[in-house]
């Protein structure tokens, strides 16, 4: 997701001054006028009347910028919407934050990306669904989306500003690769992000519908290996598998609390994205407690930070301060318990469990989507 990948940090297991994070998501809205089946939002979208004021982000920001944060990027739903989003830029900017722009493209005009460049913008994220019209405008339920797509990444490059192509990838676009490939390299990005849809949110809810097959997956491992090669100096390519078909869990966002903070519309603090779907968790609000109190001492923050949390099957592994136990959300999700070695992992009891649950799910006709809406879940 970020535009620049933190570096790592280390601090002592159950450390009551974990090191600053390097890098906030602000997620400043729920609303999109994409619909895609594979978002990470939660199911229960936070309406326009909940989300945080002008005001209270500046604020926000401030405290991150106080706390040691260095990249802010500023997400949704899709951001463009916030009539406030040029403000917001030119306040982070002014902080000395790298800003980075997370956007599906559709609402962005000329000129309105002129006054983000002017406010201090430093890069834009672009996400695409497919290269294929009809298969793009079917997963994102958008008509024209895909020539507002390329125009803007246009206009981004004749501005000078970095580009980073997203190209979430499922079954159904998966037969195209190559040719998202050789779009990125077209529209003059600079980095690529393959990423295999990660099974949280509205992406859950659909997870039968998307799931690639096994073969599916090693030939587009194939293929990324290949033009990581083949266009070495020319585009970085990051690479995520679902983790459904992985031997070991990913670093989910650098380790539980360690390096990377979330802000939701209505300003919750999260140790990821997707923490909220943790039932049991509760989560500060910024409103309540200042952003220094919440990353220091929040009981949700410190619930999974570091390694003494972790069970013995963890604890003992000499990946534990490298992989720091997985992804949290998913093992609640395949599991029921958050405590629970992530599924992920070939450690995990679950662990066939889930070759199994995605070998099913693949290989059956894909069911119709479930689009993202608020009052759709």
């Amino acid at each position: 997701m970020n535009a620049l990948s933190p570096s790592p940090t280390k601090e002592k297991a159950g450390s009551a001054a974990p090191a600053p994070p390097l890098a906030l998501l602000a997620e400043l809205t729920h609303r999109c006028p994409l619909q895609c089946p594979y978002c990470s939002n939660p199911v229960e979208l936070e309406r326009s009347g909940a989300e945080l004021d002008t005001a209270t982000w500046k604020r926000v920001l401030e405290e991150a910028v106080g706390l040691g944060v260095l990249q802010v990027h500023f997400s949704g739903g899709e951001p463009t919407v916030r009539k406030d989003l040029v403000d917001l830029v030119r306040h982070a900017a002014s902080l000395g934050c790298y800003t980075n722009l997370i956007t599906s493209g559709v609402l962005l005009d000329g000129a309105r990306l002129q006054d983000l460049y002017d406010a201090g913008l430093d890069h834009v994220q672009l996400s695409f669904q497919d290269t294929d019209i009809e298969s793009a405008e079917r997963i994102g339920n958008f008509k024209g989306a895909q020539a507002r797509k390329l125009d803007l990444a246009r206009q981004v490059r004749e501005l000078g500003l970095p580009l980073t192509v997203n190209a979430v990838v499922n079954r159904h676009n998966l037969g195209r690769l190559e040719e998202m490939i050789e779009l990125a390299l077209k529209l003059g990005a600079e980095r690529l992000e393959v990423a295999h849809v990660q099974y949280y949110g509205w992406a859950l809810k659909n997870r039968a519908s998307l799931l690639p097959t096994r073969e599916q997956l090693d030939n587009a491992t194939a293929i990324v290996t290949e033009a990581r090669e083949r266009l070495k100096g020319r585009l970085m390519i990051d690479y995520v598998i679902p983790d459904y078909y992985a031997k070991r869990p990913k670093s989910c966002m650098g380790g539980w609390g360690r390096q990377f903070l979330n802000i939701s519309p209505a300003g919750k603090v999260l140790p990821c994205h997707a923490a909220e779907s943790i039932t049991g968790l509760e989560f500060d609000r910024v409103q309540d407690r200042s952003l220094a109190d919440i990353w220091r001492n929040s009981p949700a923050f410190q619930a999974y930070r570091g390694t003494d949390w972790m069970p013995e099957t963890c604890r003992t592994c000499d990946r534990r301060e490298i992989d720091w136990g997985g992804c949290r959300c998913q093992a609640f999700a395949l599991t029921g318990s958050a405590d629970a070695v992530d599924p992920a992992c070939g450690l995990s009891p679950h662990h066939a469990e889930i070759f199994e649950l995605a070998e099913r799910e693949a290989g059956a006709p894909p069911p119709p989507f479930v689009y993202r809406r608020i009052g759709g879940g």
